[in-house]
C-alpha cells in the first residue's frame, strides 16, 4: 500500500482540508463535510504539489510515514486512500444502483424510508441514514431500480450491502436485490423425469 501512500491527494476547486491537533482530518466541499481520525504515527500535511506534466502548482494533501515497518507502510496507504475517498465524496459524491428482480417487486421512497415489496407476506421498510438519499424508478416492463447517493463512500457501501442482504439473489431464477451490472452465477434447475 505504500506506493499508493506516496501519491499526493490533489484538491479540486471548492474543497478545503484541515488537520486538527488530535490528527483528525476534516474535508469540506460542496456536498458536505467528512472527517476521519488518523493514527498518530502518520503525518498529514496540506501543501502544494507540482504537476510533472504541466509544471503547475496545485493544492494537495501529502501523507508521510515515520518508518518502513510493515504496520506503518500499510497504514500509510490506508489513510491516503481514505482521504482520497473523502475528497472525491465531498466534490463529486458516490452513487450505487441496485435492481429488484422478481415478479411483483416494488420500491418507493418516502422521505428517508425505502418501502419495498420483496415477495414476502409483508412490505419491507428500510430506514436510510440522513447522509444517504435514495430514488426509486420503475420503467415499463422493467425491474425497479433504487439509486443511492452519498458523499460518504464507506456508509453508502454499508447501506447497499444491508439492502442486498434483505433478499439476496438466488441462483435458479435470479430473484432478489442485485447491483446493476452484477453477474449472478446461475444453476440449472432439476430436470423432470431424470432417473
Amino acid at each position: 500500500m505504500s506506493r499508493i501512500g506516496k501519491l499526493p491527494v490533489n484538491l479540486p476547486a471548492g474543497v478545503t482540508v484541515e488537520v486538527a491537533a488530535d490528527n483528525t482530518v476534516s474535508v469540506k466541499g460542496p456536498l458536505g463535510t467528512l472527517s476521519q481520525k488518523v493514527d498518530s504515527d502518520i503525518k498529514v500535511e496540506v501543501g502544494t504539489h507540482t504537476d510533472p506534466h504541466t509544471g503547475a502548482e496545485t493544492p494537495a494533501v501529502i501523507v508521510t510515514r515515520p518508518t518502513n515497518q510493515p504496520r506503518h507502510r500499510s497504514m500509510h496507504g490506508l489513510y491516503r486512500a481514505l482521504i482520497q475517498n473523502m475528497v472525491v465524496g465531498v466534490s463529486k459524491g458516490y452513487e450505487i444502483k441496485q435492481e429488484l428482480v422478481g415478479v411483483g417487486f416494488k420500491a418507493e421512497v418516502k422521505g428517508q424510508v425505502l418501502e419495498m415489496s420483496l415477495g414476502y407476506s409483508h412490505d419491507t421498510h428500510f430506514l436510510l441514514p440522513k447522509e444517504v438519499t435514495a430514488t426509486a424508478v420503475t420503467e415499463k416492463k422493467g425491474n425497479p431500480i433504487v439509486t443511492l447517493k452519498s458523499a460518504d463512500k464507506q456508509l453508502i457501501g454499508q447501506v447497499a450491502a444491508k439492502l442486498r442482504s434483505l433478499r439476496k439473489p438466488e441462483p435458479y431464477k435470479g430473484k432478489g436485490i442485485k447491483f446493476v451490472g452484477e453477474q449472478i452465477r446461475r444453476k440449472a434447475g432439476k430436470s423432470a423425469g431424470a432417473k
